[in-house]
């Protein structure tokens, strides 16, 4: 089986233009803790077909959160991740299962809202961040991810929640989004996704992204945990908004 290094639907110019995009993007996760994820989301969604951009944009990440989490495996709390991986299964399951396409104004809000709270409001309760907490977390974003491929600042700002120390937010953040990531593969190849045709764009995203996630860290060290922390709310704060901007936008433009 013939593996071509551009997919049909990329032109060469737009695919270096996107391999840039994955080095700035994982640059940006890796020193600020998130944003980078739903940054090339949005960036792929002007190119990719449709159907390729959840599946694809979740190799991606895939390989991406995998290469940030190794760099970075000496501060993972393996306590919240063993409270995050079987939430993974569950709503990976669960998702794999409906197979329906959500509402967008509805997931636009609900992680748009949630997200502003978790960096704004106050703290949530110790038993919310708890290992029932965490599950409950994971299997609502792992069904979310399938469909919608914007979980990560619901994820992030979570996290962020139960650590204050940037190296350990950003490991541990890492880590949970590649559990969360893996079943994709599987689901969308089960639903008939063809993977092959952009098997070589994928790994040489992910590629670029090591490179954007190895400059990252190293600015990274050059944060304290207060400026990191403000900077991390203020994107995943940009993005809530972005996100409740289009539900009101997707609203507006039904019932006009």
């Amino acid at each position: 089986m013939d593996l071509p290094l551009i997919p049909d639907a990329l032109s060469l110019p737009i695919a270096l233009v996107l391999l840039a995009c994955s080095v700035l993007t994982s640059m940006i996760t890796a020193s600020l803790g998130a944003g980078g994820g739903v940054l090339l989301l949005v960036l792929m969604a002007l190119w990719l077909p449709p159907a390729a951009i959840i599946p694809v944009h979740g190799m991606i990440q895939l390989g991406s959160n995998t290469g940030r989490a190794a760099l970075t495996w000496q501060n993972i709390d393996w306590r919240v991740i063993a409270a995050f991986a079987p939430g993974v299964l569950v709503g990976a399951a669960v998702g794999s299962w409906l197979l329906v396409e959500l509402p967008a104004a509805v997931w636009q809000v609900s992680i748009g809202v949630f997200v502003l709270y978790l960096c704004w409001g106050p703290a949530l309760p110790r038993k919310a961040v708890g290992i029932p907490g965490t599950f409950l977390v994971s299997c609502a974003t792992s069904f979310l991810s399938l469909f919608v491929g914007a979980s990560g600042p619901l994820v992030a700002a979570f996290i962020k929640q139960i650590h204050s120390d940037r190296f350990t937010a950003v490991a541990t953040f890492a880590t949970a989004m590649t559990l969360q990531h893996a079943p994709k593969a599987l689901v969308f190849t089960l639903a008939g996704f063809v993977f092959h045709e952009w098997v070589v764009f994928v790994i040489a995203m992910i590629a670029c992204g090591f490179a954007g996630t190895w400059v990252g860290l190293n600015m990274l060290n050059s944060l304290s945990d207060r400026r990191f922390h403000l900077v991390f709310n203020l994107i995943l704060t940009l993005l809530a908004l972005r996100l409740l901007w289009q539900a009101a936008w997707s609203f507006w433009g039904q019932s006009a």
